[in-house]
């Protein structure tokens, strides 16, 4: 078959093709990761594990998965996700000066990390300013994004004013001032906002949407993820963080957000494109993998 040629379905009719569900915050140490085989999701980002252990799923990973791993999440001594039950010791990097800011970087680069994840929490030991430029700065040399658990008050604005790529959740725990999203408009929202969800949790989840619809509003991008493995998630597709995510965007900017890039089809289905969140859950229950091409 050319490489051109229409897909087609089992009766002949003309199939539309699209990238695979990436999930962009996931602890594959937490779920049972072989049922993610073969399905709708096709690349995965854990984001706070053992970086060894990491690499051995990203090495082998369930089949059709692409695994990338940030590592571990840096934190100050006793800073979250320290004593945790679900945290092995080896998925908290403590980081105390500016030098150990340095040597946790290389780390990661040396483990074959993608990314430097940083906690920000509150309630627990967080890391001083001049620690976590270092950590920016450093990653940002060695060509690593820099990836923030920010939760509790001023610690979204902390990530935003040193630089730090991403936020691994859309703020939820306050309203971020208009000001401050303008100046965030060049950074990664991750949604997470289906761990919001649930009887006793609508104002953190109307917090997040919230600053979610202002960050996409100064252009910021927003993207799926899911905090697989954190509670009782679905391992897969979570069609409740796409109903969501379909609060704020539609269209081609949704399909971006859950989706893969336009480059690497890898699902099929007899529909048009989806526009809305109820399409593309829709989509993706009809949806079926691609033929993986011989190299």
């Amino acid at each position: 078959m050319r490489d051109d040629a229409p897909v087609r379905g089992p009766d002949g009719v003309p199939e539309v093709t699209l990238p695979g569900v990436v999930d962009r915050h996931v602890h594959l140490g937490l779920v049972d990761r072989a049922l993610l085989a073969d399905g709708p999701v096709t690349e995965v980002h854990d984001l706070g594990w053992d970086p060894r252990e990491a690499a051995t799923w990203a090495a082998d990973p369930p089949s059709g998965i692409r695994v990338r791993y940030a590592g571990p999440f840096h934190a100050a001594p006793g800073g979250y996700p320290t004593g945790r039950s679900w945290a092995p010791d080896a998925a908290v990097r403590h980081v105390a000066t500016p030098r150990e800011a340095a040597a946790a970087v290389a780390d990661v680069v040396a483990v074959g990390g993608f990314a430097v994840k940083v906690a920000l929490h509150a309630g627990m030991p967080l890391l001083p300013d001049d620690v976590l430029r270092a950590l920016v700065t450093q990653a940002h040399a060695a060509g690593l994004a820099v990836l923030v658990h920010a939760e509790g008050d001023g610690q979204a604005r902390r990530a935003i004013d040193v630089g730090a790529d991403a936020l691994v959740h859309v703020p939820w725990t306050e309203a971020l001032p208009d000001a401050l999203i303008a100046r965030a408009a060049h950074m990664t929202w991750i949604s997470t906002f289906a761990i919001h969800d649930g009887p006793g949790r609508p104002a953190g989840l109307e917090l997040a949407l919230d600053n979610a619809r202002r960050f996409v509003a100064e252009g910021g991008t927003l993207v799926y993820g899911t905090d697989m493995g954190n509670g009782p998630t679905p391992v897969g597709v979570n069609e409740r963080e796409i109903e969501l995510l379909g609060r704020v965007l539609e269209g081609e900017a949704l399909r971006r957000a859950v989706l893969g890039p336009p480059s690497a089809p890898a699902l099929t289905a007899p529909f048009p494109p989806p526009e809305t969140a109820t399409d593309l859950i829709t989509w993706l229950r009809a949806s079926r993998r691609l033929p993986r091409l011989p190299r």
